[in-house]
């Protein structure tokens, strides 16, 4: 998964700097590579890092609810 999002990084990048790039030239598809490369990073990029990043953590560990809060209060006054 790890090579995954490096390779993926990677060729957002390239076609960021390509798009950006048509773009200082007066390109027309221009803004078509770089709102690609935004649709890409958005719903295919984040969803994975985000996976990758959480798996296998339980996420009630970092939700915060009424016991954790008084227990933060708790320390906090003594």
């Amino acid at each position: 998964m790890k090579l995954i999002l490096r390779i993926l990084l990677f060729l957002l990048i390239t076609d960021f700097s390509i798009g950006f790039y048509m773009l200082s030239i007066e390109h027309p598809k221009g803004n078509t590579v770089v709102g690609i490369g935004v649709l890409v990073f958005a719903f295919l990029f984040i969803p994975l890092f985000l996976y990758h990043g959480f798996k296998g953590k339980k996420l009630k560990d970092y939700t915060l609810d009424k016991d954790k809060i008084n227990q933060i209060f708790d320390n906090l006054n003594s």
